[in-house]
């Protein structure tokens, strides 16, 4: 196993947080609150961990399906 410098793992850490906080300050609260509970699940999902495959499983979509759902949300892909 390798080991990972601990100043490597804490600049992903803040990457993570940093991106974690854009997708929440873009997102559309409103929209995604209105939705029924497994879609809204699915892009609070989305917005905590930046996973869109897990996401869409969750939803019950197609990666392209919850794509264009993610962009009605207006959560940015944050890379």
């Amino acid at each position: 196993m390798v080991e990972v410098p601990e100043e490597l793992l804490e600049k992903w850490k803040r990457e993570d947080e940093e991106a974690k906080r854009i997708r929440r300050e873009h997102a559309d609260w409103s929209f995604i609150k209105s939705l029924p509970p497994k879609l809204r699940y699915a892009l609070e999902y989305y917005v905590e961990t930046g996973d869109d495959r897990e996401a869409a499983r969750i939803a019950g979509m197609g990666l392209e399906e919850f794509t264009e759902l993610r962009i009605k949300a207006r959560i940015p892909r944050v890379l």
